[in-house]
């Protein structure tokens, strides 16, 4: 009895460790990502590399913290007393418990600094420095944007768009807001790497390969943005078009992989 208190704290630490270092778990609460990820779907975060230096490449699919405007603001206010608010701040923190006021959304990364982003061509393409993309991932029946745009990402910032075009509020519906649409990369939580739960979606998120060979950076870092945007703009949006505010992403269920090896077992 006398160790289970010290039991308790060092699993604390760690757990805090593993979350803040190493590798989160989030729950995607919406279907911006269908059909790669699953409304529901536990997703693990590597939060290791980027202290190395690591930047997220075309096609990696990357949790961020909202830059501002992204997320809905309404919450419903909590029926906890103080106490159980205490214990559960204390349990999100070390990761034990869902928190969903974190502000992370998940997005694939488009184009990097430098980039010359424009949808759409001829073919009804979306295009990356000149260069058509077959874009594999992306829902079906959806198309690459029923809004045109082309713009150049500044240096430091990112270009992302949900798989799920028809139901993303992604970069393209924040184009009046500071950045342009574009996300600073320091916001980059870290890069989804797999579908860790349920157990029948257990998997790799790969990078696609029409992202990854795009040729280098078009422009030079720090070159004016340039941009057009036809369609609606703000929060007005033609019918069928998303809502701008998104559901945040709902972190921290570390529980998920000993459920996981328990089940495979």
């Amino acid at each position: 009895m006398r160790e289970l208190p010290l039991i308790a704290v060092v699993a604390l630490i760690i757990a805090v460790i593993l979350k803040t270092f190493l590798v989160q778990v989030f729950v995607i609460p919406s279907g911006s990502m269908e059909p790669t990820i699953q409304v529901g779907d536990r997703v693990l975060v590597d939060r290791l590399t980027p202290w190395f230096g690591s930047e997220p490449g075309r096609g990696d699919v990357v949790v961020f913290k909202d830059p501002g405007g992204w997320l809905e603001s309404d919450q419903e206010p909590s029926s906890d007393g103080p106490i159980m608010r205490q214990v559960k701040s204390v349990l999100s923190t070390a990761g034990l418990i869902p928190s969903s006021n974190e502000g992370d959304l998940i997005k694939r990364v488009i184009g990097v600094p430098g980039d010359t982003v424009e949808c759409c061509d001829k073919q009804g393409r979306l295009s990356v420095n000149g260069v058509a993309l077959d874009e594999a991932y992306v829902a079906p029946e959806n198309a690459p944007s029923r809004t045109s745009f082309k713009v150049t990402v500044p240096a430091g910032r990112l270009w992302v768009m949900g798989d799920h075009r028809d139901v993303s509020a992604d970069s393209r519906f924040h184009m009046t807001n500071p950045g342009n649409g574009t996300i600073p990369m320091s916001n980059v939580v870290g890069r989804a790497f797999m579908i860790a739960w349920p157990v029948s979606r257990t998997g790799q998120l790969d990078t696609p390969s029409s992202l990854s060979s795009v040729p280098g950076r078009a422009a030079a870092f720090g070159r004016p943005q340039s941009q057009t945007l036809d369609g609606a703009i703000g929060s007005q949006f033609a019918p069928g078009q998303p809502d701008p505010a998104e559901p945040p992403l709902v972190m921290g269920v570390l529980g998920v992989l000993p459920v996981l090896v328990r089940r495979r077992r």
